[in-house]
Parts: structure tokens; C-alpha cells; sequence
């Protein structure tokens, strides 16, 4: 099938999928030991499983620790590198994930989007600069009183669209073809459990990314440090000159950090930052966690130097107490796999200009699945998915980007096949 056939084809069922997807309450607990951390993302995981083998992918299967697994067997005579497509199921813990409301806002027109079940909650064209490209397009929000779930149910629908529409068409000629569906990416676990070599794929490809026509070869490299704070805990009425709270001195780290740099607040583009995402404790012993982002991979380390040194020269103002500092990694820019590389991007970027549209390359602040199947050894960069505002309850998707991303998935593998 040529570019000029693909790019006519025009029955997609991608957005009938996505909004019975999203309908399926998939919200990952990152205070869960299980995996997946919650069973009810295997409830999503049992109907893609049930929708491949209708499609006559005899393969598909769910593991018991809630990955799906598949293949679209080659149709061509030529040795082609096995190519694997992955999304996630889950959604952000950060907002509610149960009974989505999906709602078609048909035929666009730059007006803002009040949601009917919380007019409080207004997507506003001013604040969402992809919306000046969505005129006449068809965009599907949430109601108002929880997140949208295109994060990442829109990946999952446009291969789940894509794989049938290669059973469908022979004539795009492919080699085998993976799929790989996860859980608990958002809560950092999304590939903890993935069996490499069930999958066996040589390369692979994420739809996770944000606006259409953008591939992702750059992560965020991660770090998670946790300080625990020893204070001294004394009956209150008998307090005076003995009591050193660890809830007041772990209050005057977080006052200590940087406000006008070094934050989530403060940066943009390729700038790190240490976050605090939560804290506990008691007067005896209180605990903060913090994230540790930059694209520099050698930077974690200046930024955690200088996190421990602010927590050390506050505890110091007390002297019986301690602390202790403890970093662990969490995943690593992905760039420095994929620039090995290269042909991987090159596809990708062709794929998205064949479907009509200019290919920009992009980093992220922020990781993907891709990020530590990188450096599994199954390089994968990051394709737009076409979600927007993810996490909250303005997140949105326009109907026409993900049938622009379902094209991109008919190119990539026709490209593979093409140049093999």
C-alpha cells in the first residue's frame, strides 16, 4: 500500500475505542507493593486481550502481572527488524480516574470548553496554544469531575486501531510487529515486570508524546533521594530548651530550597530541578521525598549535592539530632541509547511526515516506558499520542490526532519493510 493509499484510508475506530477506554477506571496507587498496583487495570488489560484475538492476532495474551502481550506476524519475504508499538494503561494517581464521562465537542471553533459537570473547570483557548490548531477538528474532554485518560488511552487505541487495520490491508507490507501494553507507568514501574525476551522485538516505539507531529528521543535522567530527619521528641508541657521537632526542621528544608531556580516553578526546556512530592513524620522522625530531573545525566549528582547540603546545614542548627540522605536512580536520558542509533529516529520522523504532517523533534521534561526499555536494551524514542493538559481535568484530545497517529504506526512498519 503506498503513502497516497494509506493517508486515504478513513475508517478508523480509534475514537470509539478510546471512549469506551477511558470509561475503565485504570488509576495506579504508587502505595501498592502488587503489581499491577491496582487489579483494576487488568480489567482494560482483559478487553484488549479479548479485542486482538477478535482481530485474529492468535498470540495475544496477559501475563499475571498485567502486561499485555501480542504480535502481527510478517507478510513479507524480506528480513525485517521486528518493530514493537507500547503504551500504558494506567492513569495519573493525581486525579480521579473513575467513571469518565467522555464528551465529543464536535467541529471546533476556538471557543473556550466549559465542562458540564464542573463549570468551574473551563479549558480556555487562551491558556491551550495547540487549540488554534484544532479548528474544525472534534475534541473529546472529560465532564468536569475527573482527568481524561488520554494519558495513555490514546496510545492504546491508535495501535489497538492500527493493528486492525493491518489485518485488514495485507498490502502494507510489514515485518513481525510487536505490541506491548503496560502497567503502573505513571506511578515509575511500567516496565519492572516486562519479559524482553517474551516480547522480542529489536526496536520499539512509545505513544505516549503530546502534540501531533512530534517524536521524542530525549528524557528527563531521574533520581529519587528520600531524607529522613531524626528529631527529639519530649511531652510538650515540658518541652522548653529540649524538644527539636523533625516536623518544624524538615518545614525549614523545604523553606531553604531554591525559589527562583532549581524548581518545577522556575524552569522550563532543559533545565534540572529538585522537587519535594511529599512528606510525613512526627515530631521523633518526619520524612521527605524529592525527585531529582535534569537531561544532564552528570547534573543529578551537582543537584543532589546541593539538596544535602541545604538539609545538612539545617540540621546542624540542632544539635541533637541527625539525618540521613539516601538517593536511589530511577531512569536515565534515553538519548544516549538512541543516538546509537540513529535509523530508528529517521523512521519515525519520515513516518510523520509522510502522513502530512512536519515531524519535530522534541525533548521531554519528564520519562516514558521508553526511558528504561532503552536502556533494557530495546531502544525506544517517544510518538505524539495527541493528548494535552495530561493529569488534570482539562485534559483533552482532538479525534483527528489520533487517526494522525494511527497513520504514523501504517508508515513506521511500511517504512521498516520498505528500507529493509
Amino acid at each position: 500500500m503506498s503513502t497516497f493509499e494509506i493517508n486515504n484510508i478513513s475508517d478508523f475506530s480509534v475514537s470509539e475505542r478510546f471512549q469506551r477506554y477511558v470509561q475503565i477506571d485504570t488509576q495506579s496507587d504508587a502505595n501498592s507493593p502488587t503489581c499491577p498496583s491496582t487489579e483494576k487495570q487488568k480489567n482494560l488489560g482483559k478487553l484488549l486481550v479479548t479485542e486482538l484475538l477478535a482481530l485474529g492476532i492468535s498470540d495475544a495474551a496477559m501475563d499475571e502481572n498485567g502486561y499485555i502481550y501480542a504480535t502481527i506476524p510478517s507478510n513479507t519475504a524480506k528480513q525485517v527488524p521486528v518493530i514493537c508499538f507500547c503504551s500504558h494503561m494506567d492513569t495519573s494517581p493525581d486525579s480521579s480516574g473513575k467513571d469518565v464521562k467522555p464528551l465529543v465537542h464536535p467541529n471546533y471553533q476556538g471557543q473556550d470548553l466549559v465542562l458540564p459537570d464542573d463549570k468551574s473547570i473551563i479549558i480556555k483557548y487562551a491558556e491551550h496554544p495547540d487549540l488554534a490548531n484544532q479548528i474544525g477538528n472534534d475534541i473529546i474532554t472529560a465532564s468536569g469531575t475527573t482527568l481524561l485518560g488520554a494519558d495513555d488511552k490514546a496510545g492504546v487505541a491508535e495501535i489497538m486501531d492500527a493493528a486492525r487495520l493491518l489485518m485488514k490491508h495485507p498490502e502494507i507490507k510489514h515485518g513481525d510487529i510487536k505490541i506491548l501494553f503496560t502497567p503502573d507507568e505513571e506511578i515509575g514501574r511500567g516496565v519492572d515486570k516486562a519479559d524482553l525476551k517474551r516480547l522480542a522485538a529489536d526496536f520499539a516505539y512509545t505513544m505516549d508524546g503530546e502534540r501531533a507531529g512530534t517524536i521524542e528521543d530525549e528524557t528527563f535522567s531521574a533520581d529519587g533521594a528520600t531524607l529522613t530527619i531524626h528529631g527529639v521528641s519530649v511531652h510538650p508541657g515540658f518541652a522548653k530548651d529540649k524538644m527539636q521537632s523533625a516536623i518544624k526542621i524538615a518545614s525549614a528544608v523545604i523553606d531553604a530550597l531554591p525559589k527562583d531556580r532549581l524548581s518545577p516553578e522556575s524552569t522550563n526546556k532543559k533545565d534540572g530541578f529538585v522537587h519535594p512530592v511529599h512528606i510525613s513524620g512526627s515530631v521523633e522522625k518526619a520524612e521527605i521525598q524529592f525527585i531529582v530531573r535534569d537531561h544532564v545525566t552528570a547534573n543529578l549528582k551537582k543537584h543532589e549535592d546541593e539538596l544535602e547540603g541545604i538539609a545538612k546545614s539545617i540540621v546542624e542548627q540542632y544539635p541533637n539530632c541527625t539525618y540521613t540522605f539516601v538517593v536511589k536512580e530511577q531512569y536515565r536520558n534515553m538519548k544516549e541509547v538512541l543516538d546509537q542509533h540513529p535509523e530508528i529516529m529517521e523512521i519515525g520522523m519520515e513516518a510523520i511526515n509522510r502522513a502530512g504532517m512536519v515531524a519535530e523533534r522534541r525533548s521531554i521534561r519528564g520519562g516514558t516506558d521508553g526511558s528504561r526499555l532503552s536502556f533494557m536494551g530495546l531502544p525506544c524514542p517517544n510518538i505524539f499520542a495527541g493528548g494535552h493538559a495530561f493529569h488534570g481535568k482539562q485534559e483533552w484530545v482532538a479525534v483527528q490526532d489520533m487517526e494522525k497517529a494511527v497513520k504514523t504506526i501504517l508508515h513506521v512498519v511500511s517504512l521498516w519493510e520498505e528500507k529493509a
